[in-house]
C-alpha cells in the first residue's frame, strides 16, 4: 500500500536509500508503491542516489551498494588476506623487467610487491611509503627516489603538496598501487581525501598502471572518487576474486591475473 506521507525530493530520497538498503533489491514498481510517486519520478531518484555512489542502477530497478569498511591503520591490517597478497606481489614483481623505471604506491600489497622486487637488477624504484624505502634500501642494484612531503603515519607514506611537486618531475614505465576499493560502476575509490590527491597524480606519471589488490576490494565503493577504471591496463588479484567481476574487467580491455 502506498504511503500517505509526503517527502520533499531530498527528504523522499533519504527515504528511498533506507528502502533500498533494508531490502536490498527493488524494482521500480516497487518504490512507486511506497512512495506514492511516477516511475518516471522514480527512476529519476534511484538514478541520483546511483550517481552518488549510494545505490547501484540495473534496469527496471536498483541494488544496496557494497560500501567499503573504513580502513584501519597498516600495521593493523598487515596480517590480513597475507597469503593472497604474497601470491599478488609475486606476481605483479614479475611484470617488471630489470631496467626499468616503476612507482610503488604505499599499502600492505604493494610491499609485497617491493619484497619480490629485491632481485631485480638496474631498477629504478620511486615511492611515497616509508615502508618501501625500508624494504629496498639496502639493494645495491636499485636507485632508490623517496618521495618527501607530509608522513601519513597510519600509512607510513608521504603525500600531499610537497609530494606531488616532486612527482611533476618524474615519469616511470609501470605504477604499481594498491586501492581500497575497486567497482565497475563506481571506479577506484578510497577513504582519505588528502591522499586520493597524491595518488591522482601518481597515477599520471606512469606509461602503464598496475591494480594491486585483494578480493576483498573487489566489488566495494568507499568515499572519495580516485579515477576510473579505464586509467588500469593491469589488474592483479587473487582466486578468490568473483570471477564475472574480472570477465567484466577484460571486456574493458583490462588485463586481469588471478593467482
Amino acid at each position: 500500500m502506498a504511503k500517505q506521507l509526503t517527502y520533499s525530493g531530498l527528504e523522499r530520497r533519504e527515504q528511498l536509500l533506507r528502502f533500498v538498503q533494508a531490502r536490498n533489491r527493488v524494482t521500480i514498481e516497487q518504490v512507486c508503491a511506497e512512495f506514492d510517486i511516477s516511475p518516471a519520478t522514480a527512476r529519476r531518484d534511484l538514478q541520483a542516489l546511483a550517481d552518488d555512489g549510494k545505490i547501484r542502477r540495473f534496469h527496471g530497478g536498483a541494488i544496496a551498494a557494497k560500501t567499503a569498511p573504513p580502513e584501519p591503520p597498516f600495521l593493523e591490517r598487515s596480517s590480513e588476506q597475507a597469503e593472497e597478497k604474497r601470491r599478488i606481489g609475486q606476481a605483479a614483481a614479475g611484470l617488471v623487467r630489470d631496467g626499468e623505471s616503476v612507482l610503488l604506491s604505499s599499502g600492505t600489497t604493494v610491499l609485497e610487491v617491493a619484497r619480490h622486487l629485491r632481485d631485480r637488477r638496474n631498477l629504478t624504484v620511486v615511492t611515497n611509503s616509508l615502508l618501501v624505502m625500508n624494504m629496498l634500501v639496502d639493494v645495491p642494484h636499485i636507485t632508490l627516489i623517496a618521495l618527501g612531503g607530509m608522513l601519513r603515519s597510519s600509512e607510513q607514506s608521504f603525500i600531499g603538496h610537497l609530494s606531488e611537486l616532486a612527482l611533476n618531475e618524474l615519469r616511470v614505465n609501470k605504477v604499481i598501487m594498491g586501492i581500497r576499493a575497486i567497482d565497475l560502476e563506481s571506479g577506484l575509490t578510497n577513504d582519505y581525501l588528502p591522499e586520493t590527491q597524491t595518488d591522482r597524480k601518481i597515477l599520471s606519471i606512469g606509461r602503464e598502471i598496475i591494480l594491486v589488490a585483494d578480493h576483498t576490494k573487489c566489488e566495494r565503493t568507499s568515499s572519495v572518487f580516485l579515477a576510473p577504471l579505464t586509467v588500469v591496463n593491469t589488474f592483479v588479484t587473487d582466486s578468490k576474486a568473483p570471477p564475472a567481476f574480472l570477465e567484466a574487467l577484460r571486456e574493458l580491455g583490462i588485463q586481469v591475473l588471478a593467482v
